[in-house]
């Protein structure tokens, strides 16, 4: 049984903020923290965050406990009668439904709608508390395979302000190709896609190798049925990665999927865009 009696407790705040004095709330009062029970998931089904875990990032200890990651786009009816594009929103979550975190792009109504899946952005990776844990910022650059000073790059921060590792297109004509560097500039882990990416009644999977070549992991943009294909851009996603992958580096592969979901599966308007070699 859960002690449900009264509690003492710091709200969260963001991070940079002075911390307020205790407050004391009941159980069930706005803004009292999640009533769980060990082993069991948060409040609305969030993954309980695992504790101790030395020097880790704040907000990152979730991966420290997950090989894979299932990451689902929000259906906006507006842009999918209209073809006015919205800010994308995610849910990521793990293999048993935990909700792990919440992305949100955040970018300006014209810049979307100009520059369509080649837009700059922003995005945001909030935990359950509502702070930012992860920022990822994709600059403005042309795409195309035919100029290798055009190549798409992700910055991925954590906490906000500190980069962590960076994803970077490689030039390549007939298939996508990334590496994933840590702050240092050293290639970690590339990711090499398919010669096709059409998502057509089948799954599309991105290999996740070693520099050596070997396949330690995948990007899959999951097949979601044919109206969810044909009418919207909201996309189902899974990774997965080594366990005793650096948890940084974690972080980077889900920036990674993001990058991709931009460039190869984000329509513009109500048109599905060209596919690569079309970078």
């Amino acid at each position: 049984m859960m002690n449900l009696q009264s509690q003492t407790y710091a709200p969260a705040q963001p991070y940079g903020a002075y911390p307020p004095g205790p407050v004391t709330v009941q159980p069930g009062m706005p803004g009292a923290p999640p009533q769980t029970a060990p082993g069991l998931a948060g409040a609305g089904g969030w993954m309980t965050i695992p504790q101790g875990i030395p020097n880790c990032p704040p907000g990152l200890e979730y991966l420290t406990s997950i090989d894979q990651l299932l990451v689902k786009q929000k259906v906006e009816l507006l842009e999918a009668f209209t073809g006015f594009e919205t800010a994308n929103k995610y849910t990521v979550k793990n293999t048993l439904g935990q909700k792990v975190y919440w992305a949100a792009e955040d970018t300006d109504c014209c810049t979307r709608n100009c520059c369509g899946p080649a837009r700059p952005f922003d995005m945001k990776i909030l935990d359950f508390y509502q702070n930012e844990v992860m920022h990822l910022n994709r600059p403005l650059r042309c795409q195309s395979c035919c100029f290798p000073c055009c190549l798409q790059t992700l910055e991925v921060s954590a906490p906000p302000g500190n980069v962590i590792g960076t994803v970077e297109q490689d030039w390549s004509i007939f298939t996508p190709q990334f590496s994933l560097k840590d702050t240092a500039g050293n290639t970690v882990l590339k990711i090499e896609g398919p010669c096709c990416t059409f998502s057509i009644c089948g799954d599309v999977e991105f290999k996740v190798v070693t520099t050596n070549g070997d396949q330690v992991g995948k990007i899959s943009k999951q097949w979601s049925g044919l109206a969810r294909e044909a009418f919207t851009d909201a996309d189902h996603f899974g990774i997965n990665f080594p366990m005793d992958l650096d948890v940084r580096m974690k972080a980077t592969l889900l920036g990674a999927l993001f990058l991709i979901d931009y460039m190869f599966f984000e329509k513009s308007g109500n048109n599905e865009r060209d596919r690569p070699g079309m970078f």
